[in-house]
């Protein structure tokens, strides 16, 4: 399988040329951008110029991007109207939305990915009709603005009662809205369990993010830190090696020298896990 990694490894630092250099010397064949202000300020035609010019000389792929979940540089502390959230009732409020998952969206015009990884709702969120039809009219739109610019938008399974791989499935069914899957193996953890989730979201899988947790706390550890059975997991992974890439989705530790070395590491270790399964 490919192997890629999300830049969320480095998000609470601007992500440089520098950076990049670090994954693709690492061995990884592509890359996430996870779009986080203080990270990649898609507003700044400047930082996305120079990784424009870096990804043209580069053999590393930028493979997708994370929609942005907050408008400012700080993780939404700036207030609640910082978070960017598709399900958001308020017509004007939701446009402000879509407007800002759009400016995220124009990187594309710069650097070429395949998919926009999109959440509905926030975590923890509870569902209600208004909330999934304002969900339909902010994914149509950022579907056709995607895909006039070559990207499809994947949905992610997060931990809320709108985007289990259930509701997702009947969220589609429902909209008639032809999209695929991210599938979030943490996130899967902590809801319905790994193999439930994986089967009825497996057939709409283009991507993965991988990361461990303890099942309750989305902890994004390196995979064998948390309460994943690794062995099962990457067996149903390996049902479908062609569908995706293993992406790993993981938290910066403090004090930690080579993430992205580490990183491949990891995902190398689980290649191997799976290998000796199958033995």
């Amino acid at each position: 399988m490919q192997h890629a990694l999300s830049t969320f490894l480095f998000v609470n630092h601007r992500l440089t040329t520098a950076g990049l250099e670090r994954i693709q010397n690492a061995g990884f064949d592509s890359v996430e951008i996870f779009c986080a202000r203080q990270h990649v300020d898609y507003h700044d035609k400047a930082q996305i110029a120079e990784l424009g010019h870096w990804f043209r000389d580069s053999q590393l792929l930028m493979h997708s991007l994370h929609s942005p979940l907050y408008s400012d540089d700080v993780w939404g502390r700036s207030g609640p109207n910082s978070v960017l959230d598709i399900t958001e009732p308020t017509k004007a409020k939701r446009m402000s939305v879509v407007d800002q998952i759009k400016r995220a969206l124009e990187i594309a015009e710069t650097v070429q990915f395949r998919y926009l990884i999109q959440h509905i709702g926030s975590p923890g969120q509870e569902t209600d009709e208004y909330r999934i039809d304002a969900a339909f009219s902010s994914l149509d739109e950022i579907r056709a603005f995607a895909g006039q610019r070559g990207v499809e938008v994947l949905l992610e399974n997060i931990p809320n009662t709108l985007s289990s791989a259930a509701r997702l499935n009947d969220f589609l069914q429902h909209t008639h809205l032809n999209l695929g899957y991210c599938f979030d193996v943490g996130h899967a953890h902590m809801t319905n369990g790994i193999a439930a989730e994986f089967a009825l979201m497996k057939s709409r899988i283009r991507s993965t993010h991988i990361h461990d947790n303890d099942g309750q706390n989305d902890l994004h550890q390196f995979p064998g830190q948390g309460a994943i059975d690794w062995r099962h997991t990457m067996s149903l992974l390996h049902s479908a090696p062609d569908q995706y890439p293993l992406l790993l989705e993981l938290k910066e530790v403090p004090g930690v020298k080579r993430p992205a070395e580490d990183a491949k590491r990891a995902v190398d270790d689980l290649d191997r896990y799976e290998s000796s399964y199958e033995r």
